[in-house]
């Protein structure tokens, strides 16, 4: 009898846990501070009025604190912060922590998210981004103008509009395969652009793994090695053919045979005397110097200027363009220009073809009639 009044009095004195404290009345008017409604359950109350619920918990010995979301009429209820409370309770009791699930979770669909992103861009979104980036470094317009139009004709069609990350070997074969003898300076040219996007790409975390385009240890060991003899460089014409040609040439009175009468005198690429601007020139001096923006091996170049290229250069200088050799139509003369007038003089690999060359047909560049 003595033992049951001991464990009477034992636990009518011992306190109990409190759960389920609170009420939504005291949840609303509640002051700052920590607020427990039991079961590790907190409302935690700022000096602003805000107020939140906190789930707090032993896991390994150690005290963690969750939040559960915001409380009040906007938020979380009390039924529903006690609901969730007890579905965290079983999960620790579990041995799960709640606080590592929430970072895992929130991870995945981070990496969820990005992927879907990532699979709506493009091979074509991430090349005219790196053009755009990167355009402003490069040589001259002819380059830049190289890039787009190579891509544009044999890339686009095959991946343009696939996305990056899925771009693979057979893509690149597919492209590569149908040019790689018949045009092998082109499709050398081809494959090295879409490396290097997609390098961009994989830098910028679109895709990953190996690059499809890679040359060494890969494409190389797939289709075979150009020489530099073979990838189309124009031949020279045999010497005892020019004179014969300079001499035609000096009958025509196009903008684009004073040109290529020029580039022969100066021994200069089509690109810098196309580019060639009057600033560039000392007609006293006799001396054109190139920027070496325009030079190819990116050191400036002095070209000492013999009399018939000064006097070209006096004939055109009457026509007030900022161009040494301008456009019919104003503006700085088209790449191909020098290159068609070949074909109509009948000039191919460096070789006459047909009967000797005549005057050009069409019509003079402005009203003056340029002369040699």
């Amino acid at each position: 009898m003595i033992f049951g009044q001991i464990w009477f009095l034992q636990g009518a004195i011992m306190p109990k846990k409190l759960s389920n404290v609170l009420t939504p009345l005291a949840v609303k008017n509640a002051k700052p501070g920590r607020h427990a409604d039991g079961g590790g359950l907190h409302l935690l109350v700022k000096e602003s009025g805000a107020r939140s619920w906190v789930y707090r918990f032993m896991l390994n010995g150690k005290s963690h604190d969750i939040g559960l979301g915001p409380a009040g009429p906007d938020g979380i209820s009390l039924a529903d912060a006690r609901d969730a409370r007890d579905a965290l309770r079983l999960k620790v009791k579990r041995g799960i922590d709640p606080l590592e699930e929430r970072q895992r979770e929130a991870a995945e669909a981070l990496a969820a998210a990005q992927a879907a992103q990532v699979a709506g861009i493009t091979f074509r979104a991430v090349a005219e981004t790196y053009i755009g980036a990167n355009e402003g470094s490069w040589r001259n317009d002819k380059h830049r103008q190289q890039w787009k139009n190579t891509l544009a004709t044999y890339v686009y069609p095959v991946i343009g509009d696939l996305a990056v990350a899925e771009v693979a070997t057979p893509h690149v074969l597919q492209i590569l395969e149908p040019i790689w003898k018949a045009k092998a300076e082109t499709a050398s040219r081809v494959r090295g652009r879409m490396e290097t996007i997609l390098d961009a790409a994989k830098a910028r975390g679109y895709r990953e793994g190996e690059n499809p385009a890679r040359w060494r240890g890969h494409i190389a060991q797939i289709l075979p090695a150009r020489s530099r003899l073979t990838r189309g460089h124009h031949k020279a014409m045999p010497y005892e053919m020019i004179p014969a040609f300079v001499g035609a040439l000096c009958k025509r009175k196009a903008v684009a045979a004073l040109a290529l009468e020029f580039t022969i005198l100066t021994a200069a690429r089509t690109g810098e005397v196309i580019g060639a601007t009057w600033d560039e020139v000392d007609l006293e001096k006799a001396i054109w110097t190139v920027p070496a923006s325009r030079m190819k091996a990116g050191k400036e170049h002095r070209v000492p200027l013999p009399p018939r290229a000064v006097e070209i250069l006096k004939s055109t200088q009457e026509l007030r363009k900022e161009w040494l050799f301008p456009a019919i139509k104003g503006g700085k003369m088209s790449g191909m220009a020098m290159t068609m007038l070949l074909r109509r003089m009948k000039v191919s690999n460096g070789v006459q073809k047909g009967p000797p060359i005549g005057v050009e047909e069409g019509p003079p560049f402005s009203d003056m009639m340029l002369v040699c």
